[in-house]
């Protein structure tokens, strides 16, 4: 190999190089805009017949999360893929298709920033996220 094609192999690894870094870039920004999209849920005005819910119970109602705001936790393209389903104090999110590992840990690491988990029951497993905030 001459002395251009060793030129062209180091700039073949360094752009390798910077592939995997721009992933990594591309990963945070997801997270950071999940987050965002979850600081822009809590700050929604309530609605006009909130205002006559005991002040109490209005505590109650804003300390839970509900579907949707769960759901905009996950980008489009998760979300897509992804069944929400409320059920006693869990939001219950199972797969509609094969996710893949990648896309597996993706929606761990939201479910878990949420304080929720994965529960391992064969077909039936899901993740679930606690309804009440932490």
């Amino acid at each position: 190999m001459g002395l251009d094609g060793e030129k062209i192999e180091r700039l073949i690894e360094r752009i390798d190089e910077l592939l995997v870094i721009l992933n990594s870039v591309a990963e945070d920004l997801r997270i950071v805009a999940a987050s965002l999209k979850s600081i822009a849920v809590s700050h929604i005005t309530p609605d006009v017949h909130e205002t006559y819910v005991s002040t109490s119970q209005a505590k109650t109602e804003k300390e839970e999360r509900s579907i949707e705001e769960v759901k905009m936790m996950f980008p489009e393209d998760l979300e897509e893929r992804l069944s929400f389903e409320e059920k006693d104090d869990f939001i219950i999110i199972k797969p509609r298709q094969f996710l893949g590992s990648e896309n597996f840990a993706r929606i761990a690491s939201i479910v878990r920033g949420m304080g929720g988990d994965y529960v391992s029951a064969g077909k039936e497993s899901h993740f679930r996220v606690p309804k009440k905030k932490f």
